[in-house]
């Protein structure tokens, strides 16, 4: 069985075994070695060639977020964050994210003494999901893209309806996939935008904020009741489920309800959204699917199709994980399949 080695950096000694004891215990995973700052971090990547690395994003000397950007101008390794859980932890971690980060891990999950052993398992399955992925990536630049999958293109079936909202979904990797696709929307976009990030609580602001710095659209988290403008770009606020409600004067709403109670792992759950979304837009109802763990998004597309909607999703080569959008191909639940550099011109032709 193919092993995968994991550089584990942070300037705790605690953390340090706390993680090196997690990763141990995989059979697919071991620590290469660990690292005490960005500096030795650095140092480390190139002495040892670690498949996936753990960063701390506050240490001393040279913190994480200048390691991650230096290691990644000059190897491609994936690298996943350590974070704390606070507002003041969220906006470092979006830095993180938006410099090459493929995806983050809440210190707090993995220290607290009642941890669930789904919480490790996802840990654990999100560093092999990541590294696996970036190993079939490396294999797919070598395919020829005119053999990508285009069903939309092969039955000659040309959107027959004017798009009247766009809705992404997305999980491992997403904000870096979504910084090829937000901040290129026109400014005079006659539809709204909604986009369902998995992502902690409280941190889902935290990256609209950010987002509605270099967008030509408003960006903003979802609020409830708040009735959905064309030309805005909503984030579907991270711990709550989101879903869409047609009033009496045939508006649309976002409704946001507490989800503490709720079963579904994840929250957003796309799922949850696009069931709501697909009866009231119709053939009106573009999706976008682009990379995740996990298979959220495949139930709700199909009640997508089966009202007449649209459904994009991004293609394996340019995956930082290759789950949900897999999901949905396999279902036969989408369009078009086309790498992320192509998503933006795809949404574009349905609106």
């Amino acid at each position: 069985m193919e092993k995968f080695g994991v550089l584990v950096v942070d300037d705790s000694s605690f953390m340090r075994k706390c993680i090196t004891k997690i990763i141990e215990k995989n059979p697919k995973l071991y620590v290469v070695g660990i690292a005490r700052d960005g500096y030795e971090a650095i140092e480390k990547v190139q002495n040892l060639n670690p498949d996936v690395v753990t960063m701390d994003i506050e240490m001393p000397n040279m913190n994480g977020i200048m390691a991650l950007k230096k290691i990644k101008e000059l190897h491609d390794i994936p690298i996943v964050m350590l974070s704390n859980y606070t507002e003041e932890g969220a906006k470092p971690t979006i830095e993180a994210l938006e410099a090459g980060a493929e995806d983050f891990f809440l210190k707090s999950e993995l220290i607290k003494q009642d941890v669930d052993d789904k919480v490790i398992d996802y840990f654990i399955n999100k560093l092999i999901n990541i590294v696996e992925s970036k190993k079939v990536q490396k294999q797919c630049l070598k395919i020829n893209m005119d053999e990508m999958v285009n069903k939309r293109v092969l039955n000659n079936d040309k959107p027959n309806a004017k798009t009247n909202i766009i809705i992404i979904g997305t999980s491992t990797g997403g904000p870096a996939a979504l910084q090829s696709i937000l901040p290129n929307f026109p400014a005079d976009l006659s539809v709204p935008v909604l986009v369902l990030q998995h992502m902690p609580p409280g941190f889902t602001k935290s990256l609209a904020e950010r987002f509605d710095t270099f967008c030509q659209l408003h960006v903003k988290e979802a609020e409830d009741d708040e009735v959905l403008q064309s030309g805005n770009i909503y984030i579907a606020p991270s711990g709550f489920q989101t879903t869409l409600h047609l009033r009496s004067d045939n508006r649309v709403s976002f409704k946001i309800t507490d989800s503490s109670n709720d079963n579904n792992l994840y929250k957003p759950s796309i799922d949850v959204t696009l069931n709501s979304a697909a009866p009231i837009y119709k053939d009106h109802l573009l999706v976008a699917i682009l990379t995740g763990m996990g298979n959220d998004g495949v139930v709700g597309c199909k009640s997508v199709k089966e009202n007449g909607g649209h459904v994009i999703i991004e293609s394996e080569n340019t995956c930082v994980v290759y789950g949900m959008p897999k999901a949905v191909f396999e279902a036969k639940l989408y369009d078009v399949q086309v790498p992320l550099q192509d998503v933006l011109k795809e949404i574009l032709t349905y609106v």
